[in-house]
């Protein structure tokens, strides 16, 4: 599989990424403005919003797999499966 030069990435997927980096501002815009916000933040889910939002800063070539195992439990050899009803 080929990957897309650069520039044609960057054109086919900036409205893309600029639409979904300002709807993930407004829901963090929601939970800041809303009541408890002191007990929201200290929440593990925001915490990880918050890492993932450091992984996406960084200049890593897998940074959706790094966010991937950020919101991923982690491998439990002991799991049963659920059995069908």
């Amino acid at each position: 599989m080929t990957s897309l030069a650069a520039d044609v990435a960057l054109d086919q997927f900036f409205l893309e990424a600029r639409c979904q980096l300002l709807t993930l501002a407004a829901i963090l815009d929601r939970i800041d403005r809303g009541s408890g916000a002191d007990k929201a933040n200290s929440d593990q889910r925001i915490q990880r919003i918050h890492a993932a939002i450091t992984l996406l800063s960084s200049e890593n070539l897998d940074r959706a797999a790094q966010i991937q195992r950020l919101f991923s439990l982690e491998y439990d050899p002991e799991w049963k499966r659920p059995q069908p009803r």
